[in-house]
C-alpha cells in the first residue's frame, strides 16, 4: 500500500503501471494481482487508508480536551499536520487526479461528512442550535481548516513575510475561535462569550 501510495503520488493515476507499484513493493505483479484485481481497486484502497488517517488525526483532536478553545486549535492544528506531514496522502485526498470519477469524489466526500458531523457534534452538545444550524457551523468548521491548510501548503510565499505551520495554524484557530466562540455553551446562555 505505502508503495502504491509513492507511485500514484509520484506521477499520478494515469501514469502509474501496477509494473511499477509492483516493482517498489518488492513483489511480483501476479503477486500483486492476487491481492487487488485491478489498478482503480488499489488505488481506491490506498485513498481509503489516507483518508482513515486523516480522521483518526481530526477525531483524536476534537477528542483531546473538554475546552472549546484549545479543541480549536487542535482541530486546526491537525489539519496543517495531515498537509505537512503526511504528504502522500494529502495529495492523494486533496490533489487527485481522480477526483471526476465517482468513486473517488465519492470516498472524499463521506469522509468530509464524518469529519463534519463529528464537530456538529460538539457544536450540537455544546449549544442549544436547532441540528441543521449546528450542521452548516460544523460543515463550514471542517471547510475552513481544509481549505486554508491546503492554501498555505501550496501557496507561494513572500520571501519577506515567510510563516511557518504554527504561525498559520494558530492565525487559522484565532479567526475560527471569534466566530464560534459566539455561540454560548449551553450551560453558559444567559452569560454568551464576548
Amino acid at each position: 500500500m505505502d508503495a502504491a501510495a509513492q507511485v500514484f503520488t509520484g506521477v499520478g493515476y494515469h501514469q502509474a503501471a501496477m509494473d511499477d507499484i509492483a516493482e517498489a513493493a518488492g513483489v511480483s505483479k501476479p503477486v500483486l494481482y492476487q491481492h487487488f484485481s485491478s489498478k482503480i481497486e488499489l488505488y481506491q484502497a490506498v485513498l481509503d487508508q489516507s483518508c482513515d488517517r486523516l480522521e483518526r488525526i481530526v477525531l483524536d483532536a476534537l477528542a483531546s480536551t473538554d475546552v472549546n478553545r484549545d479543541r480549536v486549535v487542535a482541530t486546526i492544528d491537525a489539519f496543517y499536520g495531515f498537509v505537512s506531514e503526511q504528504r502522500a496522502d494529502f495529495r492523494l485526498v486533496f490533489e487527485s487526479d481522480l477526483t471526476g470519477v465517482d468513486e473517488v469524489r465519492d470516498r472524499i466526500g463521506a469522509m468530509t461528512d464524518r469529519l463534519a458531523e463529528a464537530v456538529t457534534e460538539v457544536i450540537s452538545d455544546d449549544t442549544d442550535l436547532p441540528p441543521a444550524r449546528a450542521r452548516l457551523l460544523g460543515v463550514s468548521l471542517v471547510g475552513v481548516a481544509q481549505i486554508s491548510a491546503r492554501y498555505w501548503m501550496s501557496s507561494p510565499y513572500d520571501p519577506d513575510d515567510t510563516f511557518d505551520r504554527d504561525e498559520a495554524a494558530e492565525l487559522v484557530s484565532r479567526l475560527v475561535w471569534r466566530g464560534i466562540r459566539g455561540f454560548p455553551r449551553r450551560e453558559d446562555a444567559e452569560n454568551p462569550l464576548p
